[in-house]
């Protein structure tokens, strides 16, 4: 069974086959799909899966918490399942391919107070950009 699959369980989440395919689809360390091919993918494995569904779904999972919402570059919202685990994203500015990235050090720490205005800072987004391989 899939992380995320395990995941919703524990939360006590009704796993209809609708949801389940959503969920299986999802799942994957560097999975950032659109709601369009996610619906695609979950389409093969249940073909009377509605596009509707797969969007509640999406935005039952963003609510929850088991699934974070990308949006880069004003392109397509993406969804990625690994919501648990710390990490950063590296985009590809010419394809729109979304890698999950660990750097090293906390970009928290890197912020000097007098540039927090005041703030108290409860989470860091970074985002990386550059060409991939196959765009370079």
């Amino acid at each position: 069974m899939s992380d995320l699959l395990e995941r919703l369980r524990g939360r006590g989440w009704r796993l209809t086959s609708q949801r389940r395919v959503v969920a299986e689809v999802l799942d994957g360390d560097h999975v950032h799909l659109t709601a369009d091919e996610v619906h695609a993918r979950a389409a093969r494995r249940l073909p009377e899966i509605s596009r509707a569904t797969v969007y509640n779904t999406l935005g039952e999972l963003v609510t929850l918490g088991e699934v974070i919402e990308v949006s880069t570059d004003g392109r397509a919202k993406r969804y990625d399942p690994n919501a648990h685990r710390p990490h950063q994203h590296l985009v590809c500015s010419g394809c729109g391919t979304i890698r999950d990235v660990h750097p090293i050090g906390n970009p928290l720490a890197d912020l000097p107070a007098e540039e927090r205005f005041g703030f108290t800072v409860s989470e860091v987004e970074v985002t990386y950009h550059g060409l991939c391989p196959s765009c370079a």
